[in-house]
């Protein structure tokens, strides 16, 4: 039975949609094409109707990750009175740590990301650049460093914590991580130590 041109695409769409989900919560090497086109309830035939290749299809969810993840602290920031303390604290938070599959894309994928082809790293470095532009916004205005230099600082520090908070098998010794990392982040931010 053929499919309508609209309805390919829907179907094009999900799969993204799936991908990124669960590329986040499996790696990209950690599930195949056929249960990635099972989760987006079609057949893993149509899937080189739908792709050039796996990795095409992990250059696409990987957009769509940091694409969703920069709107998502978008909204956090607009909704709030302390916009750069509602990022901090949602993106620091157990909530967050525990969202593997909705959660930031470079903390759930950045080391794979790392080994992957230009194409794949290509989304990643658009949505870093995004996140940096996000957060040196949010930063409050300091005569000292860059406010760049910082919001780079600071989104490493940031990942980095959530990653390791992710890795640790102590969820006591995993939420001190994430309030050390929010308290060292506020600092960085609020410029004190600059001279």
């Amino acid at each position: 039975m053929r499919v309508s041109r609209a309805q390919a695409e829907a179907n094009r769409e999900t799969v993204i949609n799936v991908a990124s989900r669960l590329f986040r919560e499996h790696g990209f090497d950690g599930i195949g094409l056929k249960d990635l086109m099972k989760g987006a309830g079609l057949t893993q035939g149509g899937f080189y109707k739908q792709f050039e290749s796996k990795d095409d299809l992990v250059a696409l969810a990987s957009g769509r990750a940091m694409e969703n993840a920069i709107r998502r602290w978008s909204r956090v920031a607009a909704g709030s009175a302390d916009p750069f303390d509602a990022v901090v604290g949602m993106y620091l938070s157990a909530g967050h740590r525990e969202e593997k599959g909705d959660g930031c894309p470079l903390a759930a994928l950045g080391a794979d990301a790392a080994r992957q082809s230009e194409e794949v790293r290509a989304p990643f470095q658009h949505g870093i650049e995004a996140h940096l532009q996000i957060l040196d916004e949010l930063i409050p205005a300091s005569d000292g460093t860059e406010p760049c230099d910082r919001a780079m600082v600071i989104l490493s520090l940031m990942v980095g914590a959530v990653t390791i908070s992710r890795i640790m098998t102590d969820r006591g010794m995993s939420e001190r991580l994430l309030e050390a990392a929010s308290d060292a982040v506020k600092h960085i931010a609020s410029g004190t130590d600059e001279e």
